[in-house]
Order: C-alpha cells, then sequence, then structure tokens
C-alpha cells in the first residue's frame, strides 16, 4: 500500500512539475536551442575530418621527402659506379631500400587516414543536410507559433473589448432609462402647473400672479356692468 501511494504521489508530482514548465516553455527557445546543439555536432564533424585531412597531409610531406631522397640515393649509386665505387653504391641501395620500406608504410597509413577522411565527409555532409532541414522545419514552426501567439493575444483582446462593450452597453440602457424617466417627470410637472394643480413658483415669485389674477377679476366685474347697462337700455329698463 505504502509502495503504491508513493508511486502516485510521484506521479502527480510529475504532472504538476510538467505543467509549471511547460508553462514557462517557450517553445521558439527550444528550437534554437537544439538547433544550436546541433550545429556544434556538426563543427566537432568537421574539425575531426580537418584533423584526419591534416594527418594525411603531414604523412603526404614525409612521403614527397621520402621519394626525393630515394631519388638521390638513386643518382649517388649511380655516380659511384661510374667512380669504382661498388661499396658506396651498394650503401646507396641499401639505404633506398630503406626509405622504400618506410614510404610503403607510409602509403598504407595514407590510404587508411583516406578512407577515414571520406567517411567523416560523407557523415558530415548527411549530417549538414538534416541540421539544414530541421532549420527550415524550426523556421516554419516558429513561424506558425508565433502567428498562433498573436492570433492568441488578438482574441484575448477582442474578448476584453466585448466585456468592456457589454459593461457600457449595460451604462447606456440605465442612462437612457434614467433620461426617460426625468423627461417623464418634467412633462407631469409641465402639465400640473399648467392645470393650476401645482403652482409655478416661477411665475408667483414676488407676487405677480395674484395681482395679475384680481385685475383681471376686476376687469372682468367692470364688463359686466357695462354690458348690462347696454341690454338695459336695448329693453328700456328705466333706471
Amino acid at each position: 500500500m505504502k509502495v503504491g501511494l508513493l508511486d502516485r504521489m510521484g506521479v502527480i508530482v510529475k504532472s504538476k512539475v510538467n505543467k509549471v514548465l511547460d508553462k514557462f516553455e517557450d517553445p521558439r527557445e527550444t528550437l534554437d536551442y537544439s538547433y544550436q546543439k546541433q550545429l556544434e555536432a556538426l563543427q566537432k564533424v568537421k574539425r575531426g575530418v580537418a584533423e584526419v585531412a591534416t594527418s594525411k597531409k603531414r604523412l603526404e610531406l614525409q612521403r614527397a621527402r621520402l621519394e626525393q631522397s630515394i631519388n638521390k640515393l638513386d643518382s649517388q649509386a649511380r655516380e659511384a659506379l661510374e667512380l669504382n665505387r661498388e661499396d658506396l653504391a651498394r650503401v646507396a641501395l641499401q639505404r633506398k631500400k630503406q626509405l622504400e620500406l618506410e614510404i610503403e608504410g607510409l602509403n598504407q597509413q595514407i590510404a587508411e587516414l583516406k578512407a577515414e577522411q571520406d567517411k567523416l565527409s560523407a557523415a558530415e555532409k548527411r549530417l549538414a543536410a538534416k541540421v539544414e532541414a530541421f532549420r527550415t522545419k524550426k523556421e516554419l514552426i516558429k513561424a506558425q507559433y508565433s502567428a498562433a501567439e498573436a492570433q492568441v493575444k488578438i482574441n484575448e483582446a477582442v474578448g476584453g473589448i466585448s466585456e468592456e462593450m457589454s459593461d457600457v452597453g449595460m451604462a447606456i440602457q440605465r442612462a437612457e432609462a434614467k433620461t426617460e424617466n426625468m423627461r417623464a417627470r418634467a412633462a407631469a410637472l409641465d402639465e400640473l402647473v399648467e392645470t393650476g394643480t401645482l403652482e409655478d413658483l416661477t411665475v408667483s415669485a414676488g407676487g405677480k400672479d395674484e395681482i395679475e389674477r384680481e385685475l383681471s377679476q376686476m376687469k372682468g366685474e367692470s364688463e359686466v356692468e357695462l354690458e348690462l347697462e347696454k341690454l338695459k337700455q336695448e329693453v328700456g329698463v328705466k333706471k
């Protein structure tokens, strides 16, 4: 039971760690890092090819010097025989033979180094092709990731704007409702003032409205009296 519990805890911890790492990992940086490592491996192979080629060239130069020495000893042997110095000619030919044996050994080593150089050169070309293919793929994936990342940011921004516009819309609705209520209230007050139910304080300020009503009443009474006298005259009513 304890072992099973520890295993489950280990799995949970690993999953949590993976989630954290995944959150902070930028695949573009990971791809660039992998590409850099491949370039370093390719450089090592190139250095290996260069080292083998240098070693082969060094042996080839040594062989060339031995060949020059052989040619010189051959000339010396001929010259010694012409001078009736067979002993010297024999010594020269013995040295020549030793150098020829050395050249045979060098030829074998040079052949082995050449085979190794060819092998490494072929490996270098294959690796270089793979690295270049990876670079192309890497740049494509990075471009796709950057485009997707930009799209996500745009969508998040649009989502934020939509939420803000929703709040603004509700605020506008509330403002419009309050405005309509204020208009209705103002219209109702105007109606009450016009019907006399509610006194217009702006008009009655300073007592002007009462005076005007009294003057109008007196004027009306005077007109009634004049009209009455006129009727009396028409019908011949005596005073």
